[in-house]
């Protein structure tokens, strides 16, 4: 059974960081492009940055180029989200996606709040 469980989501303030973790189970880790996504309130879920599983080469959203790290510890199983400099239009639900031989799976996702 797959399973993502995101955490490390809390209230921070403008400026401040955090650091989103993504515990994986259920199928082979290391084969999976990974991603994390946001969704804000009443808005669409985004794409903020993605990792894929051969060379470890990453994408990132322009919003966050520069700010965010998307990282992968194979051995761990666990992916992670470094996030710098938050800003308020940050604040969001953050999930944690995996991608493997057409399928998808998500997280149940963690709060991110960035405010003073």
């Amino acid at each position: 059974q797959v399973q993502l469980m995101e955490s490390g989501g809390g209230l921070v303030q403008p400026g401040g960081s955090l650091r989103l973790s993504c515990a994986a189970s259920g199928f082979t880790f290391s084969r999976s492009a990974m991603s994390w996504y946001r969704q804000a309130p009443e808005k669409e879920r985004e794409l903020v940055a993605r990792i894929f599983s051969v060379g470890g080469s990453t994408n990132y959203a322009d919003s966050v180029k520069g700010r965010f790290t998307i990282s992968r510890d194979n051995g761990k199983k666990t992916l992670y989200l470094q996030m710098n400099s938050l800003k308020p239009e940050d604040t969001a639900v953050y999930y944690c996606r995996a991608f493997l031989s057409g399928i998808e799976y998500w997280g149940k996702g963690t709060l991110v709040t960035v405010s003073s």
